[in-house]
């Protein structure tokens, strides 16, 4: 049964936009360039609720196919660059692993 992780991260107001700017022109490039997207489901930005917040959604195999790919992750010297310009404006970060359902449909 798959692993998914759901990455929350919360970003100081007015830097949401700055923060999606990042990822889109750097952090996303390093992720296909090395190979690193396949796990990726999605990135989403809400605009309910608690705001100023970028959520990735991941799945692995298991929680060793999980720890393998942030290590190989934070093992890029490219990504560590784009994390050091991004970590700055946030403020939080969470991290919520999730198994499937027995039940209804998986991505």
């Amino acid at each position: 049964m798959a692993l998914y992780e759901m990455r929350t991260y919360t970003f100081q107001v007015g830097k949401l936009a700055e923060a999606v700017a990042l990822y889109r022109d750097e952090g996303w490039p390093v992720l296909e360039k090395e190979g690193l997207s396949a796990n990726l489901i999605g990135y989403f930005v809400a605009d309910t609720g608690t705001l100023h917040r970028l959520v990735h959604l991941w799945k692995f195999d298991d929680d060793a196919d999980r720890r393998a790919f942030w290590a190989r992750l934070y093992g890029s010297e490219a990504f560590m660059g784009f994390a050091g310009k991004i970590r700055p404006n946030m403020l939080s970060q969470e991290v919520v692993l999730l198994n499937e359902a027995p039940f209804g449909p998986h991505p």
